[in-house]
């Protein structure tokens, strides 16, 4: 879930940046019509710009994005037999899967949590927690890898990349709409863009993002179960199971809440529209009917 939560936020952050310097240099004066008539073609390649755009520049960032927040330590030279297991671990598993050596960090957090991003297959970093090396089982751990490993493989940062920048494109789309609508129709502005253009807009946006988020963490469910069968190619189908039973089993503890955010807690009704990962269940269910 991390690295989806750095993506997402850096991708936000780029997006208002974005939207204000257009705003402040006048690059959507072209749709400046009489009333509320806007031309929507010039609306659509202003949008489709300003969404990707965001985008691609939150993938790009992806892995200083998440060193900077996370604190990640990148072993460029192993310190001890830990470090040099997960590089070997790593490394094995980068061979099998068919991707260039990813960077390889640890950082300091008690839950047990991992994480992988970057802009391309064999550009990537692969972290894990201190928690996670110290909670699990060496099988265990490499299962885990071996999952953030597979989402290398399979191309999900750039995937979720361009479809955010679908979504960014429409959101400012129909906010830049709204935005125009009570601007000219409720306020009655007749001349540029008054207050409740801006207003109603950013509102706008934020709302509409919420609710496209919901197609976003859709997506990500899917590939988490992908990523499972990934690791369980990696490193064993039991190892895989076990290391998501490990997980499962310190949620349930008392004094462990909110943790393993690496692979997403239980969840159900409204909020499960919301999560970015199936309940561990459901993704222990998938790898022991599969074969």
């Amino acid at each position: 879930m991390l690295r989806i939560l750095l993506f997402l936020a850096t991708n936000v952050a780029i997006m208002v940046v974005v939207s204000i310097i257009f705003n402040v240099l006048g690059l959507n004066s072209t749709l400046d019509a009489q009333g509320v008539d806007l031309n929507l073609n010039a609306l659509l390649v202003m949008s489709a710009v300003i969404g990707m755009t965001g985008s691609v520049i939150s993938l790009a960032m992806s892995k200083w994005s998440a060193k900077q927040a996370m604190g990640v330590v990148v072993i460029s030279q192993p310190q001890n037999q830990t470090e040099q297991w997960l590089i070997n671990v790593v490394a094995k598993q980068a061979q099998l899967a068919g991707i260039g050596m990813p960077e390889v960090g640890i950082f300091q957090a008690p839950e047990a949590n991992a994480f992988a991003t970057g802009m391309s297959r064999n550009s990537a970093l692969v972290a894990v927690s201190t928690g996670l090396l110290q909670a699990m089982s060496a099988d265990e751990v490499e299962a885990v890898v071996g999952h953030e490993i597979s989402h290398v493989a399979n191309g999900d940062m750039v995937t979720m990349a361009l479809m955010q920048g679908v979504v960014n494109t429409f959101v400012f789309f129909f906010a830049t709409i709204l935005g125009h609508f009570v601007d000219r129709v409720v306020f009655k502005t007749e001349r540029g863009n008054g207050p409740a253009y801006y207003i109603t807009q950013m509102i706008a946006q934020i709302a509409l993002g919420f609710l496209a988020s919901m197609l976003v963490m859709w997506f990500s469910r899917y590939r988490e179960f992908k990523a499972d069968a990934g690791g369980a190619h990696l490193a064993g189908k039991q190892n895989m199971i076990a290391a998501l039973r490990a997980l499962q089993r310190a949620h349930e503890t008392p004094d462990l809440p909110g943790q393993l955010a690496a692979f997403g807690i239980n969840g159900g009704g409204v909020s499960r529209l919301f999560m970015s990962h199936p309940p561990l269940e459901e993704r222990i269910a998938a790898l022991q009917n599969n074969g």
